[in-house]
């Protein structure tokens, strides 16, 4: 699904999921206060508790580790949320924004730095290239659950 800016310019779309640590630790609404205030659309959001199937096969690439049943069961202890977000550029916007998977390197002011505790329990997950986040935003949204919907509305916020 494309999502396109006002003017009609694509807009690139990421995923994000906000991990246990952050659903538990009721910061789901900071963190996403950081993504719109850093401009980003939302397209999609939805909330579910991850099956192994799913766990497995998003996290393929570490799947065989021998520390893969502790990502499994802590990605399993509440449920996540996903989001699709859209901006421009925005699979890497979100990576700066977020700051690096190990949360004790993260700089303060980027989420990670901010609230996250180590490599796992580091608040969100980020699709890492615009060619991952499409294959992870159709592993995560069906057909008709992302919208593209017109920036139209302003409050006085």
């Amino acid at each position: 699904m494309a999502v396109f800016d006002k003017v009609g310019r694509f807009m690139e779309t990421t995923l994000i999921l906000l991990k246990p640590d952050c659903i538990a630790g009721r910061l789901a609404g900071e963190v996403l206060k950081r993504f719109e205030g850093a401009g980003f659309q939302i397209c999609g959001c939805k909330m579910f508790r991850a099956d192994a199937g799913v766990l497995r096969e998003h996290y393929a690439h570490i799947a065989t580790k021998p520390f893969f049943p502790e990502v499994e069961t802590f990605m399993q202890s509440t449920p996540v949320i996903a989001l699709a977000l859209a901006g421009e550029n925005a699979v890497e916007r979100v990576r700066d924004l977020i700051g690096p998977t190990d949360s004790r390197k993260a700089a303060k002011g980027t989420v990670r730095g901010d609230f996250g505790l180590d490599v796992m329990v580091n608040m969100v997950h980020a699709s890492d290239s615009p060619e991952n986040a499409q294959i992870e935003l159709r592993r995560f949204f069906k057909d008709g659950e992302l919208f593209d919907y017109g920036m139209r509305y302003t409050t006085k916020a």
